[in-house]
């Protein structure tokens, strides 16, 4: 029994070992590791029983194929423990296979540099399965998932390696198979490693340039569309100079006339005044309002304001926006200049003798907190990803442009659509 314990040792670590590679490899189903415990107990006794009458003929050739029919069965009755697709679970137990053949011809190769090579071998196994599963836990197993994605694109170096090594190990007695074709054993452990150190690096180069790529395609349409925005905002930016023009004129021709004012009261003219006050309540055009400080916004704000206004819909506006913002103060008014557009736009689509109203509200609280609420159609939808749906070409560039704008600052924007009612949240 003594002779047989490095042969019993040796089959209980290759068990063991194998398995716990093909659970790192794979993605287990079930949060209980008792079930796997259980399944791995058994899978060793019964191997070792089996292996156990052929250790004591010394007949290691048919260990092996003992060894490798438990592999095929292992395959078989683990599958339904983990999550990996029928693929998936080949790609990975073909590698188990292969680092299994490897293990096995250097464990036997090297023994002899050890005083007693049958506790060599069985010292060699365990060390290089440990290195394999501290490798593949620590730096592998992050890609190894992809790679298992695209198993179709690398299943067949993999197979035709499995393939090679069985031609070397399969047709005669193992010990001499092993040490007859020690060099092209020995070349293929060096071609399977290279090759498998080639599928993840290549794939961990190909993922980060398509990641990279991707976030430059994004960047550069984030860009394209706030390019757009801001070429559109040409008119709209001539309108909003006019009416700070005209605010900047109404308050010069305001301090003039109070003056004069101020003057006839001073001399108790109060005729003279009362006249010069009803001739300015007469003349005097509607002056725009200062809705907040910040003079790009409030520009905005007044000229779409005045259109709702003149389409009949009434505005509900309160804005505390400062004049020095932590985001470009152009582009939060083309922002503020797209949805109010888009709400009076919206507006011109409802048929029924719904309220038109328009309610905007955007408050300073470290970051800014815009608000804005108004019916829309019935047609008026959003996207799978919660944005609006531009159901006509050439539309929807304005809603681009604002979803352009909050990821440029990593804002927050929710668009919420709930009994006719259309509503924005920006936090920027």
């Amino acid at each position: 029994m003594t002779s047989l314990f490095p042969d019993l040792l040796r089959a209980v670590i290759t068990d063991i070992m194998l398995i716990l590679i093909l659970s790192t490899m794979a993605t287990p189903k079930y949060k209980s590791k008792t079930l796997y415990i259980l399944s791995t107990a058994i899978i060793l006794v019964v191997n070792v029983s089996i292996n156990y009458y052929f250790y004591l003929s010394e007949n290691y050739t048919a260990v092996f194929y003992a060894d490798f029919t438990m592999l095929m069965m292992i395959g078989i009755v683990l599958k339904p423990l983990f999550t990996d697709k029928i693929m998936q679970w080949c790609f990975s137990y073909i590698t188990m296979l292969n680092i299994y053949e490897a293990v096995v011809f250097l464990s036997y190769i090297f023994s002899d540099i050890f005083p007693n090579p049958a506790y060599g071998n069985v010292f060699l196994r365990l060390i290089l399965f440990l290195v394999i599963v501290v490798v593949f836990h620590k730096w592998v197993s992050k890609p190894y998932r992809s790679v298992l994605d695209y198993w179709y694109i690398y299943i067949l170096p993999i197979v035709t390696l499995q393939a090679c090594f069985l031609g070397y190990l399969f047709g005669g007695n193992i010990e001499e198979m092993l040490v007859n074709n020690y060099i092209p054993l020995m070349l293929l452990v060096l071609l399977g490693l290279s090759i498998y150190v080639a599928i993840i690096h290549s794939l961990k180069t190909i993922t980060k340039q398509y990641v990279m790529r991707e976030a430059n395609q994004k960047m550069q349409a984030e860009r394209e569309y706030l390019q757009l925005a801001a070429g559109n905002m040409s008119q709209r930016l001539e309108l909003m100079e006019e009416v700070s023009a005209q605010n900047s004129r109404a308050a010069h021709d305001r301090r003039h006339f109070n003056n004069v004012l101020l003057g006839l009261l001073e001399q108790e003219k109060t005729g003279e005044a009362t006249a010069l006050l009803q001739n300015q309540n007469q003349m005097t055009q509607k002056i725009s309002r200062v809705y907040c400080e910040n003079p790009a916004v409030n520009a905005a704000v007044c000229h779409y304001a005045a259109l709702a206004e003149q389409a009949g819909i009434s505005t509900e506006i309160e804005l505390d926006i400062p004049r020095e913002l932590t985001v470009d103060s152009l582009e939060f008014s083309m922002v503020v200049s797209n949805l109010l557009e888009n709400a009076i736009q919206a507006h011109g689509r409802i048929t029924d003798d719904t309220k038109l109203y328009l309610r905007f509200a955007c408050k300073s609280v470290g970051r800014l907190l815009l608000e804005m609420e108004n019916p829309c159609g019935s047609d008026t939808a959003l996207d799978e990803n919660g944005y609006p749906f531009a159901n006509q070409k050439d539309h929807g560039i304005g809603s681009k442009s604002v979803i352009a704008f909050a990821k440029k600052y990593d804002g927050e924007l929710i668009y919420n659509i709930e009994n006719g009612v259309f509503r924005v949240r920006l936090l920027v």
